[in-house]
């Protein structure tokens, strides 16, 4: 669709086995900790939001070499890629935000020793 949209067609001999293989890369290891979770929450019957992202990863990359091995229609790698790039960022930052209300918490913690013996003050 981007091709299309700025007028260019990239596509020769071979571009969709090259799409196909740097799709399995990008699926297998950008997309393991989404594949983990679905495993890990189908396991435990809970699925929530690492299911959904696992499952939808994986119905676009399976349907995606069906089109790659003879199956006619439009393939999802592009989709595939964009989607395990996003949902790796917003984890990412997911992560990072845990981890600095955590190290915050801990501060308030140390704060409290600190705190702790002037309220004693204030009930005189």
């Amino acid at each position: 669709m981007i091709q299309q949209f700025i007028g260019v067609d990239w596509h020769f001999t071979g571009s969709t086995y090259i799409l196909f293989a740097l799709s399995t890369i990008v699926f297998f290891y950008g997309g393991r900790p989404f594949l983990k979770g679905l495993v890990d929450e189908t396991k435990a019957k809970n699925p929530g939001m690492m299911f959904l992202i696992g499952f939808a990863i994986t119905v676009a990359y399976v349907y995606s070499v069906a089109i790659v091995f003879g199956l006619q229609d439009m393939d999802f790698f592009w989709e595939l890629s964009t989607l395990i790039l996003i949902m790796l960022l917003g984890h990412w930052i997911e992560m990072k935000s845990i981890a600095g209300a955590s190290k915050e918490l801990e501060l308030l913690v140390q704060l409290m020793r600190y705190i702790a013996p002037l309220s004693i003050f204030h009930n005189l």
